[in-house]
This record gives structure tokens, C-alpha cells and sequence, in this order.
């Protein structure tokens, strides 16, 4: 708001309806970004974890050996790797065009449809159910960049890890209502037609989505048109890696980040098949296991989003990070599936708040006005660890014949490593965004 000229006179003072107005809407807004957690969530639960990997590994790829895994993690990694070179560039673009929402809605439609086309796959289309997964990952782990970058807009820096983690909380009973609504399809609506869970998947995403598109703050505009923006941030895109890559605490974040957050997606994405493959739960036992581990990761990320605000997100991410390597290792050993429950349940509660946790760290962190591109390097790095780790845990499994121990203890390396490396980032609960 610009003062008179030559008058000297602060910009007139806001009422207090004005305030009361502005706060509500706010309030409003978070809500809506809270419950976009909530509508997302039944695709990692359903997608990634525990229907579909096993679907696809046991029913489309079929065989023994660690066929089946291969092609897996090959797929994860593709789509990882796309969204790790894209999401920069886009969350640049995004930045500087004020498109945020016209890109996330895009997004959240490529996966929308690809996940409802994946109805069509079945027994042998290795290839056709490859490449729709990858394209509805794309989708999925795409949009998020723009989503987080919300964050910082909608809510102020004291409150970013309980908001944090209040989206993950509901995110993850968003996952364990699909995963319950999956059974419900499976065992009573649709015996036999695991594609209607795939609808599913599409249209509960949809619904709950839809408050975010009507209540988040609306695109402004930019100082640049779209092709002028890809143009120059295709120009200056290793100039703004290099700038990014100066910010000193941003820079040993995002390395720490890189191998923690690598183990750990690895693990949610290769779950299912672990528990089906390992310990020979079949795949009503599976859903059953992670809609335990959906309840106890909202437990978590609930129990632990204001205190992620009091004591610090190093803190908690430090501790979680701790409990996750123990339960890593643990698991090489673990024979009894009543134990594996117990660990699934453990590494459940630290979940959510590793998530969340660090969404609020880096939040914490990021300049003005560069929120959608520092969430894109912050994409590419968690994409770019997550091509390295399904690949490493699909060739230590396909190398040992089958054999998925090995790989548990590759997992646990790589969270080990960034909790090493997160000793080098500062201790700061709220930090200024200069």
C-alpha cells in the first residue's frame, strides 16, 4: 500500500471486521490445504504401498526370482526421476507467472486419469501397466511441489509444524479410509474387480480435493508470461542451482534430506511387497497391516506437530530418524510376523513426522518469494534419492535370488547417513525469511 506523497502518513489502519475477515479466511484456507492432505493420501496408501505394488508385482509381472520387484522400483525411479528435473524448472515458472494453482490442478488431473485407466490393466501388460503408473506417479509427486509451497502463504512461521503436521495427521486418516474403503470394494461390493479400486482411488481424490481449488489463494499473475519464464528459467537453471545451492543452511538440509528421506519412501513403497513376499501375508493381510500403520502414523504426526513448533523440527527429526534406523535393522533379523507388526506399527508412529517435520523446516528457511522453486529443489532432491533406493533394494533382492534381507539393511544405511548429515544443520525453531 503506497503512502501520499510527502505526507508521512502510515498506511491507514485495518478495522478490526477487517481483521476478523482476514483471519477467517486464512483460517479457511488452511483447512482446505489440511483436507487436499486428507484427499491425496488415499493414493500413496493404495498405489504405492499396499494394493497395487502387489497387484503388479504378483499378478501383471507374475513369476518368481525378483522380476517382479525389478520392474517396481524401475517404475518408481522413472517417475522419480522425471519429477526431479522438472519440478525446479516448474516450481520457477510457477513463481515468477503466478500459476500455482493452474499447475497443481493440472497435475492432480494427469494422475486422476492415469490412475482410473490402470482398470484397464491386467495379467501380462508389464509394459502398459508400467508406463501408466509412472505417468500417474508423475502426477501425484508433481503436484505435491506446489501444494507444499502453500504452506509459507497461508500460514505464519510459528505455526508451520503443527500446520505441517495436522495435513499429514489427516493424511494419513485419509489413507486409512481408502484403505478401509478398498477392503469394503474388495471383500463385499466387487469380489474379484480390484480395478473398481483403482476408481476409487480416482474419485475420492477427487472429491476431497476440491475445497483446496476454490479456497487456496487465487494465481495473481506474474512478472513474466509462461513462455518467457520457461524460456529464462531454462537458461538459468543451473545459474539457480548454484544460488539455491549458496544458501548454506538450505544446502546441508537438502543433502541430509537427500539419504534419509530416500530409505524411508523406499520402505512405503516397497512395503507391501515386503510383507507379501518376506513374512506371506496375503494381500487382505496387507491392507489390514497398513491401515494399522496409517492410524499410528496419524498418531504421530498429530502427537508431535506442536512440538515440532516448541522444541525444534532438528529435534524431532532427529529422534524419529533414531527410532527408524532401529527398527531398520531390527528387521533383518525379525522371523515372527507378530513381531514384524509390532515394528510396522513403531516405524508408523515416526512416519508422519519425519514428513511433516521437515516440510516445516525447510519452510522455515526459504527467501520470500521463492517458495514454489526451493519446494522444487526440495522435490528433487527426495526424487532424486528415491530413484537410487528402489533401484539398490530391487538389485540387492534380484542379486540374492529373491532374497529382500539385504536390501532392509541398504534402507537402513541410507537413514543413517542423513541423520549423520543432519548434525551439520542448524538448531533454529523459527527463522527469518530474508
Amino acid at each position: 500500500m503506497s503512502r501520499q506523497a510527502g505526507s508521512g502518513s502510515q498506511p491507514p489502519a485495518i478495522s478490526r471486521a477487517e481483521r476478523d475477515e482476514a483471519e477467517a479466511t486464512r483460517r479457511r484456507q488452511v483447512r482446505s490445504w489440511v483436507l487436499f492432505d486428507f484427499a491425496n493420501s488415499i493414493y500413496p496408501a493404495v498405489m504405492t504401498t499396499a494394493v497395487f505394488p502387489v497387484f503388479y508385482v504378483g499378478t501383471v509381472v507374475g513369476g518368481e526370482g525378483g522380476e517382479g520387484e525389478l520392474w517396481w522400483g524401475s517404475a518408481v525411479s522413472l517417475s522419480a526421476l522425471v519429477v526431479a528435473f522438472s519440478a525446479p524448472l516448474l516450481g520457477g515458472i510457477a513463481d515468477r507467472c503466478g500459476l500455482r494453482k493452474r499447475f497443481l490442478a493440472v497435475y492432480v488431473a494427469v494422475c486422476l486419469v492415469s490412475v482410473s485407466l490402470l482398470a484397464t490393466i491386467g495379467p501380462g501388460m508389464v509394459l502398459a501397466g508400467f508406463i501408466l503408473f509412472v505417468i500417474a506417479n508423475i502426477g501425484f509427486e508433481g503436484g505435491l511441489v506446489f501444494y507444499n509451497a502453500y504452506l509459507p502463504d497461508i500460514t505464519p512461521p510459528e505455526e508451520r509444524g503443527a500446520v505441517s503436521g495436522y495435513g499429514f495427521g489427516w493424511g494419513y486418516l485419509g489413507s486409512a479410509l481408502g484403505l478401509i474403503l478398498a477392503l469394503i470394494f474388495l471383500q463385499v461390493l466387487f469380489p474379484g474387480r480390484i480395478e473398481a479400486v483403482w476408481l476409487l482411488v480416482a474419485g475420492f481424490f477427487l472429491l476431497f480435493s476440491i475445497p483446496a481449488f476454490r479456497n487456496l489463494p487465487s494465481d495473481q499473475g506474474g512478472d513474466m508470461r509462461v513462455r518467457e519464464a520457461a524460456a529464462w528459467g531454462t537458461r538459468r537453471f543451473l545459474v539457480t542451482v548454484r544460488e539455491v545451492w549458496a544458501l548454506r543452511d538450505i544446502r546441508r538440509f537438502l543433502t541430509s534430506y537427500f539419504f534419509y528421506i530416500d530409505g524411508i519412501l523406499t520402505v512405503i513403497v516397497m512395503a507391501g511387497v515386503i510383507a507379501t513376499a518376506t513374512f506371506g501375508f496375503e494381500q487382505t493381510d496387507t491392507i489390514i497391516l497398513f491401515l494399522v500403520v496409517q492410524f499410528s502414523a496419524m498418531a504421530g504426526a498429530l502427537t508431535l506437530a506442536k512440538p515440532t513448533d516448541r522444541l525444534g523440527p532438528k529435534k524431532v527429526l532427529s529422534g524419529v530418524l533414531v527410532m527408524w534406523v532401529i527398527a531398520g535393522i531390527a528387521a533383518y533379523f525379525v522371523q515372527s510376523t507378530a513381531v514384524f507388526y509390532g515394528l510396522a506399527i513403531v516405524a508408523g508412529l515416526g512416519l508422519g513426522s519425519v514428513q511433516s517435520a521437515s516440510r516445516a523446516y525447510l519452510s522455515l528457511m526459504i527467501p520470500r518469494g521463492r517458495e514454489a522453486e526451493i519446494f522444487g529443489f526440495y522435490a528433487f532432491c527426495g526424487r532424486t534419492s528415491s530413484v537410487l533406493g528402489p533401484v539398490l533394494f530391487g538389485w540387492a533382492t534380484f542379486l540374492a535370488a529373491g532374497n529382500q534381507r539385504p536390501g532392509f539393511l541398504v534402507l537402513t544405511a541410507l537413514m543413517l547417513t542423513g541423520l549423520l548429515l543432519l548434525r551439520r544443520v542448524p538448531d533454529s525453531r523459527v527463522r527469518g525469511r530474508g
